[in-house]
């Protein structure tokens, strides 16, 4: 029985498939926009990638400023000068093209707009007042399912931790999914924001805020990733592929919306924070620790999952079916060559508890899993990737 009430929250209008970029030209027509900005990172830009929408733009008679230089993980203090650099610019539409980073600025550069201040002053949850600038996100990885989310992540360096912004009004009002943005993916990139994918609609299912509306669209968005995430790995022009991991994506950033991560991304932050771990790559080495320690606590979902996959599992009891998916992740990380950096860093014993005292602070996801984690627990397995 689901306990009190859920929601669906989603982005205002989504074209996707292939060529769906020409959609621009409508979202343009649709807002009337005359003066638009695009946040994007220099990745993204070296690659050609923001090319053909400047040009659609253009064509549409609109004036195009870019901001190409999104650090990756990007700093509090570093959107704000992002912010500051085009203050007092009068833009109707902000469109954020790339990754989580260049998405997550775009969607807080564009709450600025209208609310002035800092990053700081909204981190948290509903500590955005207004609504702001229409905002159309562009996604060229199939992984942080920003563009569908009403989170933004931040880096807050002094506390050595990611914190999160959460506002229903960060949800983007426009999104395009086109997969010929992400065929350009180097096989790593693909490999960890891919992993990223899943672990949201893996998560988002096992979380305490599960629902059936994040069951429905997790159970398909693990479909379409593990089904997919090695051949898109293996070859990158696989367009079907490339679909179906953006698709999957964006399904798994509903789920995020709708439900919530948990352990896997708790765990991750401080990774990200005090040694700058790609934040796919830091989730993807301790998804299959994590989900072997919660795993008798959904032993049924498991099973489910597994199905998901593909897995076999008739005949199975119900934990046979949960370990045999586990086993499954374990394999995949070997099949996708993803490695744990912090091996060659010869964390202290010191640095370790720092990390695990870091980490039991993002009570917004421990709060969320399915089996509570001690410190000891969090230790166990942080020693398993180190």
């Amino acid at each position: 029985m689901i306990k009190g009430t859920y929601s669906l929250k989603s982005p205002g209008k989504v074209i996707a498939g292939i060529d769906s970029i020409e959609g621009l030209k409508s979202i343009i027509a649709e807002e009337k926009a005359e003066r638009v900005l695009i946040i994007t990172d220099k990745g993204v830009w070296n690659a050609g990638l923001v090319e053909r929408p400047a040009e659609i733009l253009r064509s549409c008679g609109c004036k195009v400023e870019i901001i190409d230089n999104t650090p990756p993980e990007p700093e509090a203090s570093q959107i704000d000068e992002m912010f500051k650099s085009i203050s007092g610019a009068d833009f109707q539409m902000v469109i954020g093209i790339g990754g989580g980073s260049s998405m997550d600025a775009a969607k807080i550069i564009s709450v600025l707009m209208t609310n002035g201040g800092s990053v700081r002053e909204i981190l948290g949850t509903d500590k955005v007042a207004n609504k702001g600038v229409p905002k159309l996100m562009i996604p060229t990885t199939a992984g942080t399912g920003s563009e569908a989310t009403p989170n933004a992540i931040v880096l807050v360096p002094e506390e050595k931790l990611k914190v999160g912004i959460v506002s229903s009004k960060l949800i983007p009002d426009y999104v395009i999914l086109d997969p010929s943005m992400t065929v350009k993916l180097p096989p790593a990139i693909t490999a960890n924001t891919g992993m990223d994918a899943l672990i949201h609609a893996m998560e988002c299912y096992i979380s305490l805020k599960a629902n059936p509306f994040s069951d429905t669209f997790a159970l398909r968005a693990i479909k379409l990733i593990s089904g997919s995430i090695c051949r898109a790995y293996n070859s990158g022009e696989d367009i079907d592929a490339r679909h179906d991991m953006l698709i999957g994506s964006f399904y798994g950033g509903v789920c995020i919306a709708a439900s919530g991560t948990a352990a896997v991304h708790a765990l991750s932050y401080p990774l990200g924070s005090m040694y700058r771990i790609p934040h796919g790559l830091s989730n993807a080495i301790l998804l299959p620790y994590v989900m072997e320690f919660n795993m008798d606590a959904a032993i049924e979902k498991y099973r489910d999952m597994a199905i998901a996959m593909g897995i076999e599992v008739d005949g199975l009891s119900g934990e046979q079916a949960a370990q045999k998916m586990v086993e499954s992740l374990y394999d995949l990380i070997e099949d996708l060559n993803i490695k744990s950096p912090l091996k060659e860093m010869k964390i202290s014993e010191s640095e370790l508890d720092e990390i695990v005292e870091s980490a039991s602070k993002v009570t917004r996801l421990l709060d969320n899993n399915p089996k509570k984690l001690s410190k000891e627990d969090m230790r166990k397995i942080y020693k398993n990737i180190l």
